[in-house]
């Protein structure tokens, strides 16, 4: 991620100073970053000479005191609070007080991680998603002791770099890493009860809400030990709501360290590309294509799934997390959605959506199905 953010400034012209408390680290980024350039070249979509200039304008350092004199600091970290704070407290002391210092993190509090910096007024979160000189969106999250105008400044730097901003309230996970929760979460409780095959769920999301990618396959480009320790913060966040509640599936595989693509197995076995996971589900829609169980199957995945995903927009949008275009913004640019949550509810009926969390409801008995106060009104015809 940090070497992505690096491109991304490179790109627009920036001076980047790139650190890494494990210096070998530092120097396999720079190793990647000149490949990914060598194929954007090959591809004929930057000029030999902008590769060059975009190599040469970020600096390797060895020393956080590198950083004297940015103008702008983006953490990019492992997700850790306690880690992150004490980098920020080290940076305070090396760069000028017009520095504006940010965080990457995609569920961690902004407040919480400027509340111990002598001055919080300048720190802000600066979201971009992975890998980020591919992926449009950024999120721009102020804290509460956030300097009034510093998103709205952020803002206008991000787009001159290119990028498709949000603003989001500070709250866990923020937009996207909120609302996207049930997409995993729902999937791996339909597979932990024997619903339905990893297989079977991915097919079902695919085939019927033509998403690009299944929630497993999704999670495996991830790494399911980066979703796991996402959603752990958020369900901690929001003082242990079952909403967000953990997968034991997902820990026993982060445990096994079986974390998808970059350990080479997850839900799916990389090794052998002739069983990747486009090729099982093939194989699965091939055979049962015309099989009316299947589609019943797969209708009911789908539903599931998309019922909580949408009951998350609507509670966002009731909570004020953001405005409605920016909710239809994020889950769009931000995990490559089809459409927009909220249109998806006008779409399928917002009845129906009701109608199915109510039934889960009834069947499980757990707070985890409970309605947004507002989809139930959303719901009633003369809304």
């Amino acid at each position: 991620m940090g070497i992505g953010i690096a491109q991304v400034a490179a790109t627009s012209g920036c001076q980047v100073f790139l650190y890494d408390a494990n210096i070998a680290q530092t120097e396999k980024s720079l190793e990647n970053l000149q490949k990914v350039l060598a194929r954007l070249v090959e591809k004929q979509k930057i000029t030999p000479e902008s590769s060059e200039n975009i190599f040469r304008k970020i600096k390797p350092c060895t020393e956080l005191s590198d950083f004297k004199n940015c103008d702008l600091v983006i953490e990019a970290i492992i997700e850790n609070k306690e880690i992150k704070t004490k980098v920020f407290q080290q940076l305070e002391e090396i760069v000028s007080e017009k520095c504006i210092i940010s965080s990457n993190t995609s569920s961690i509090s902004i407040t919480s991680l400027s509340s111990e910096l002598k001055n919080p007024a300048r720190f802000i979160g600066i979201h971009f998603f992975n890998p980020a000189p591919l992926m449009p969106l950024v999120e721009v999250i102020p804290g509460l002791l956030t300097e009034e105008n510093l998103a709205q400044e952020i803002y206008v730097l991000m787009e001159s770099w290119g990028k498709i901003l949000v603003i989001a309230k500070d709250v866990p996970g923020f937009i996207v890493n909120r609302i996207a929760r049930p997409f995993y979460g729902e999937a791996l409780r339909i597979v932990e009860e024997n619903i339905a095959t990893v297989e079977q769920v991915d097919e079902a999301m695919r085939s019927l809400g033509n998403f690009k990618m299944g929630p497993f396959e999704l999670m495996d480009l991830i790494g399911i030990d980066i979703n796991f320790s996402v959603t752990k913060t958020v369900y901690a966040d929001y003082f242990f709501d079952p909403k967000y509640k953990p997968s034991l599936l997902q820990q026993r595989m982060a445990e096994a360290k079986l974390l998808g693509r970059k350990t080479g197995k997850g839900f799916y076995d990389y090794s052998e590309k002739t069983h990747d996971a486009r090729t099982k589900s093939q194989e699965i829609k091939d055979v049962e294509q015309n099989s009316e169980k299947t589609v019943e199957l797969h209708r009911k995945i789908f539903m599931r799934i998309i019922s909580m995903l949408v009951n998350e927009a609507v509670e966002a949008k009731r909570l004020g997390i953001a405005n409605d275009e920016d909710l239809e913004l994020a889950m769009q640019k931000g995990v490559n959605y089809p459409k927009g949550l909220l249109a998806w509810g006008k779409e399928i009926g917002y009845q129906k959506i009701s109608e199915t969390l109510q039934n889960l409801y009834s069947e499980y008995q757990e707070e985890r199905y409970r309605q947004s106060p507002l989809l139930k009104k959303m719901s009633l015809k003369f809304y």
